[in-house]
């Protein structure tokens, strides 16, 4: 069985009039996540892995430093899915309902949360993620290096933002916080966050 990219959930230039170009796409999904899905399956193919589901494959290949190089390309699949659905058009603004209240809850107020959720993409050194996660129970904050993903370590994603500078550097060269400013104000796809807290 081999692993598929999915499709972007909207089309490469449906985020342009909010400050992300349809060229960020064309190499973002285009060729940078195409080359994880076919360099996964390069690495799978014929192996007892080829038949697991992505999640599966992202843990076992975690807790096994002999298989690095597939937890490297696994988790960039998932990752990469993962932040395509953390965005949508006219996005931004704040939640609602359960995810809104657990926020309050566990960060104080939106604005202490998207101040926590700033900081950890910006001090993120070099290439990872920043994450909103729910940890058995408690919304938090954490930031991972590389690949590394929520998933590895057993947490539950709700939402993320890919600080690799590939994923801004068309539309912000090296502006990393006015990327994770317009990301907040203007992408943020908090009815995703919704339901991954609730499934």
């Amino acid at each position: 069985m081999a692993f598929t990219q999915l499709p972007l959930p909207f089309d490469f230039n449906a985020l342009e009039p909010y400050g992300m170009k349809g060229e960020t796409f064309e190499y973002h999904y285009g060729k940078h996540h195409k080359a994880y899905v076919d360099n996964l399956n390069k690495l799978t193919d014929a192996t007892e892995l080829a038949d697991k589901s992505l999640e599966e494959v992202i843990q076992i290949s975690f807790k096994d430093s002999s298989k690095a190089g597939i937890f490297n390309n696994a988790a960039q699949v998932w990752n990469h899915t993962f932040f395509w659905n953390s965005l949508k058009p006219a996005g931004g603004g704040t939640p609602t309902g359960e995810l809104a209240a657990r926020i309050d809850k566990d960060f104080g107020s939106f604005d202490k949360f998207k101040e926590e959720f700033s900081t950890a993409a910006t001090t993120q050194f070099g290439s990872g993620w920043a994450w909103l996660i729910d940890d058995s129970g408690t919304l938090k904050v954490i930031k991972t290096p590389n690949a590394e993903n929520p998933l590895a370590h057993g947490k539950k994603a709700l939402l993320t933002l890919d600080v690799w500078e590939h994923a801004y550097y068309i539309d912000y060269r090296n502006a990393r916080p006015a990327f994770i400013k317009n990301f907040l104000d203007q992408l943020v796809n908090w009815e995703f966050a919704a339901a991954n807290l609730a499934g």
